[in-house]
This record gives C-alpha cells, structure tokens and sequence, in this order.
C-alpha cells in the first residue's frame, strides 16, 4: 500500500476522510493548529445541528475517544437527514484521524467508528402500502 501523505490547500495542510450512512456523504478535512472549532457546510456545528446535543455528541465522540487537541475540523455534507448526517460526519472523522496517525486505528475500531453502517431504507415493495406493511386483509 503507498504511503498517505497530507494534502496541502490554501489554508494549510489537513488530514481527509470521507464518511457515509445511510444516504448522507461527509467530506472530513482536519487542520493541525486550529482553534477546535467544527465548521459543518459552512456553519458553526452547533447552528448547523440546532439546540440538541444528541448529533454534536456523535460527531466529537472521535475526538474524545484519543482527547484531540487544537484542530479545526471542515466538514462539506449533502444528503440524507441530520442522523445521517451526524453519523457519516463521525465515520469520516475517524478515518482522518486514523489518517492523521496511524496508532489511532485501534482505538477507533474499537469503539466503532471505522466501520460503515450498512443500515438502510427498506424499499416499497409492489401490492404493498410500504417496505413490509401490506392492505388490511378481509375475510368476507
């Protein structure tokens, strides 16, 4: 396997992952040196998010899990919804941060994070009102 270098941009050098669940696809870029700060689509990840904390958890549970210092982090995210949003965010980060060094990848597997949600939306299936529910039945 070729060995991963940092890429470089106009702000700097950063880390990339990519995340993905269910429909939603983040791209992940961690800067070394930053302020901390989680910018998701060009918003503060607390206004993009709103008042709950549930999905701000889910995003930051990587940098808790090996106590990130001073990184600022950039995500660009489309589709899905905010749950999916929140947890492509996490999957992408962890592979950054697996990136940004290798002992890391224990602790991410561990806890998680590296592996891909396989859960999706069951499709509609003909004669049936959704996935699995079909028209009430009637004897006479």
């Amino acid at each position: 396997m070729a060995e991963i270098t940092k890429s470089e941009t106009i702000k700097g050098e950063y880390y990339y992952g990519m995340g993905r669940r269910k429909t939603a696809v983040a791209r992940v870029r961690l800067y070394p040196n930053g302020d901390g700060s989680i910018t998701v689509n060009g918003k503060p990840a607390q206004q993009y998010f709103g008042i709950g904390e549930t999905h701000l958890a889910t995003i930051s549970s990587p940098c808790r899990e090996i106590n990130l210092g001073n990184y600022t982090i950039t995500v660009r995210v489309v589709g899905g919804g905010t749950s999916g949003q929140a947890g492509a965010i996490r999957h992408g980060l962890a592979r950054a941060l697996v990136r940004m060094d290798a002992e890391n990848k224990a602790a991410m597997r561990k806890a998680g994070y590296l592996t891909r949600d396989p859960r999706m939306k069951e499709r509609k299936k003909p004669g049936l009102k959704r996935a699995r529910k079909a028209p009430q039945y009637t004897k006479r």
